[in-house]
């Protein structure tokens, strides 16, 4: 293929005696007119190719016809009020409902689509009042991190004048009076809104009908510029919570303030950096803590804050096999998420720790919800599977019976479907698990199309889900495999450690590991197999690709990380530094220089057909990453396989990216696989 001429300019960095090359610096400034030339060229090489693909339009119809069901989020009540989202089918931005019960007709409270006509300003965030009567409400425009709060009242569906701006990475937290909230922000970017590097968060709070000129600075920290704070008014209304954030470093701090004393200092309760604490509730001066200190996989504790030395702390439920994930109080019990292999498990104990009963779950899959008050008699959950929509459920904490509140209805046939969950051995001997779901009766020679796809970073951990997108794949025949990854939080934190900083080798080592077993199993082959993943994910792709070209015949890196040597010098970037390592360190830039997809590309190399996605609102992993990968390698490539990549406009990372764009998107993404795996069928 003819790509555009991308100039190269002379640009010699110095790391610790090692001399890099940069010669695609100047596609860091987005507002360039050079950078926005070579977007535009870009675009228009990468559109021109999809558009001459025949099954991108069959199968974009697919998937639009497919996306086109009802879609409900999970009810949560405040005061006299249910609340939940529900998607038509097709609106770009799911809708607000209110109700007074549950049999009612629900009325909207906010429709996110009448904030733009093309969908891409989105809800980010929202809190309701206690007594459930002011909804406060965040929104992001083309997927940018930056929010602006409103307030609306709930009655009469009218926004109150106030108006809160610059939040970033916070919610709000109502007092019990319901005359304000708190949040937390940065100071007004002065040049790039969009690239400035993101420093010195403050926590306030806002008293409804007075200016944001005029709002309470509760905390901050001018000698901890990394320092952010994470608030909620504890359920009795008494304190403040405060969880202290290090970037994206798993452990926290932990302080409090007392509401009802007016002169009431900050009092800093857990001081000490060295494991993750997730407040859940409190009896009075008792409260209630998620931890992994000295449990990595996760235990409940209990602190006295009159008396809060360490030795004095009591175990509630002590450390099991499975991780545990989260704790809520629900009609006076502990409600314990677990992860039981990269699964649901859902457990209830009495407030002394005994165990009561395990909920029992549909299947085989993943749970979110069982939220609520903590004297709540009822609360609602959502069960989802790589082969089940997501379901609601009304479960009763008396009788401990759950019954469907609403179920989805689409146009698939699950039975024709199977997932079957197994192990393989990576470089180093370590059990990683994998799912597999395809339809039923593939025969396994070797020839099926496979989409492998993880993460493996940041504790996150990924668990069985529907999507319309994968079930248009399979549809095609294909195979989806996604491996458990370490660097993720599916076994704890000792998991997440294994796959960090100097030891983030590993993680790569796993996904490569994990195309081997399906080559070696007879699913696919080199030439059938594609690779994804979006951001930390994208950085996987890239460095995969890079190590063994010859193992994929795709690859899809979504707003990757890409240069592992200026990452931190952008926006949030800094934060990613207790998860990678700081290349201004020199005993972490060897390591980063060895992986770093930017860096690794090798002139005379045949690399995999390549469709790079990124947007140009990125502002959490700015475009940049994506933009110098793609010259880099476009300049590389020794083969014929195409190397493209797809800038969206008005999107950021991928929050609130409306319905229209997904679905395009997801076509392009299957399109490009069916052309360069050579998929036949369709």
């Amino acid at each position: 293929m003819i790509y555009p001429d991308t100039q190269k300019i002379d640009q010699i960095d110095d790391y610790h005696g090692t001399s890099v090359a940069d010669p695609y610096r100047w596609l860091e400034d987005p507002n360039s007119e050079a950078t926005q030339r070579w977007v535009e060229a870009q675009n228009q090489i990468t559109f021109t190719y999809l558009e001459k693909i025949p099954a991108r339009d069959k199968i974009k119809q697919r998937l639009t016809k497919l996306w086109d069901y009802e879609k409900y989020g999970i009810p949560f009540k405040e005061g006299d009020n249910y609340f939940y989202f529900k998607n038509d089918g097709l609106q770009n931005q799911s809708v607000l409902y209110t109700l007074k019960s549950l049999n009612d007709e629900p009325k909207v409270l906010l429709d996110p689509n009448k904030l733009s006509e093309d969908g891409t300003v989105a809800l980010s965030g929202w809190d309701v009042s206690d007594n459930g009567k002011l909804l406060a409400y965040g929104i992001s425009t083309s997927g940018s991190d930056w929010q602006q709060w409103q307030v609306r009242d709930v009655e009469t569906g009218e926004d109150l004048p106030d108006q809160i701006k610059w939040i970033k990475f916070s919610g709000v937290s109502w007092t019990k009076d319901h005359q304000g909230f708190f949040y937390s922000r940065y100071d007004e970017p002065q040049d790039q809104k969009l690239a400035d590097i993101n420093y010195f968060h403050k926590l306030y709070y806002h008293r409804l009908g007075t200016p944001q000129s005029e709002d309470i600075l509760i905390y901050h920290r001018p000698d901890q510029q990394e320092w952010g704070f994470y608030s909620e008014v504890t359920e009795d209304g008494q304190y403040l919570i405060i969880s202290v954030w290090l970037g994206t470093d798993s452990r926290n701090l932990v302080f409090y303030k007392d509401l009802t004393d007016e002169n009431g200092e900050v009092i800093e309760l857990i001081h000490q950096l060295e494991a993750n604490y997730s407040f859940i509730n409190n009896d009075e001066n008792i409260f209630y803590f998620r931890t992994n200190l000295d449990a990595s996989r996760g235990r409940l504790i209990a602190i006295d804050i009159n008396l809060p030395e360490q030795e004095l702390w009591q175990e509630i439920i002590p450390e099991a096999t499975a991780t545990l994930k989260q704790v809520r109080i629900l009609n006076n019990q502990f409600v314990a998420d677990y992860l039981q292999d990269a699964h649901s498990q859902i457990k209830i104990f009495a407030t002394n720790g005994t165990l009561i009963q395990e909920v029992e779950l549909p299947g085989l899959g993943a749970v979110g919800g069982f939220g609520g008050k903590r004297d709540a008699t009822e609360t609602f959950y959502s069960f989802t599977s790589f082969t089940t929509p997501g379901t609601i459920y009304h479960y009763d904490m008396v009788t401990g019976k759950g019954e469907i509140f609403k179920q989805p209805s689409v146009d698939f046939h699950p039975e024709d479907y199977e997932t079957k969950q197994v192990f393989y051995e990576s470089k180093d001997g370590t059990n990683i698990p994998m799912f597999i779901t395809h339809k039923k009766g593939i025969a396994l020679d070797g020839n099926n199309p496979t989409y492998l796809y993880a993460y493996g970073g940041f504790r996150i951990s990924l668990t069985p889900n529907f999507n319309v997108s994968m079930l248009v794949w399979m549809d095609m025949g294909g195979v989806y495999a996604m491996p458990n990854l370490r660097g993720g939080g599916e076994y704890g934190e000792e998991w997440h450690q294994a796959g960090m900083k100097e030891k983030k080798q590993n993680v790569f080592d796993d996904f490569i590991a994990a195309a081997e077993w399906l080559i070696d199993h007879n699913y696919t082959k080199p030439e059938k197999l594609a690779i994804a993943g979006g951001s930390n994910g994208g950085l996987l792709v890239g460095a995969c690709m890079t190590q063994r070209p010859d193992l994929f015949g795709a690859a899809l890196p979504a707003v990757g990380v890409m240069d592992m040597l200026r990452f931190h010098k952008f926006t949030i970037g800094w934060a990613w530094t207790s998860e990678y390592g700081s290349p201004d360190h020199p005993e972490d830039f060897p390591t980063l220089y060895a992986y770093s997809p930017l860096h690794n590309l090798k002139s005379g190399t045949s690399y995999p057909a390549t469709l790079i996605t990124t947007a140009d609102h990125d502002d959490r992993v700015v475009p940049a990453h994506s933009f110098k990968f793609a010259a880099a390698l476009q300049a590389v490539q020794a083969g014929d396989a195409p190397t493209l990549i797809r800038i969206e406009t008005k999107a950021g990372h991928g929050a609130g990216k409306p319905t229209t764009k997904i679905i395009e998107e997801a076509a392009d993404k299957w399109a490009f696989l069916v052309k360069v795996l050579d998929i036949n069928d369709y």
